[in-house]
């Protein structure tokens, strides 16, 4: 169960990486707009703000990355939350595919690092 939840995490780090590269650097092409449903015209007006969403998403990235790399349990569920409620948010304001392209991974791995630790550790999370 460990493994899987390493595995999901890194998953979960790797997919926010994607998410910055599509929203710092292509948000104006068209792998960029194809991804996020936008127009041209759409996309120009709103680069800048779209690059400061895509920087959230590689804080998260480092934020798990560096969980992982210092196997602090903890903190990997603080950041694995931060992703599901990211996710959460972004589909009821944006769109629903969100909740199954952010929020499920990261509450899966969530749940899979939970279900690893040992049960005295999950006592101490009350």
């Amino acid at each position: 169960m460990k493994t899987l939840a390493v595995a999901l995490t890194a998953l979960v780090a790797l997919e926010h990486l994607g998410f910055l590269g599509l929203e710092m650097f292509a948000w104006r092409l068209p792998v960029g707009q194809s991804a996020f449903h936008t127009t041209a015209e759409f996309a120009a007006s709103t680069a800048a703000l779209a690059a400061n969403q895509g920087l959230y998403n590689g804080f998260l990235a480092a934020g798990l990355a560096f969980a992982l790399w210092r196997g602090d349990v903890a903190f990997r569920l603080f950041f694995l939350g931060c992703v599901v409620v990211a996710g959460l948010f972004g589909a009821a304001t944006a769109f629903i595919d969100i909740l199954f392209v952010q929020a499920l991974p990261a509450a899966l791995a969530f749940a899979a690092t939970l279900a690893a630790r040992p049960r005295a550790a999950t006592a101490s999370l009350k």
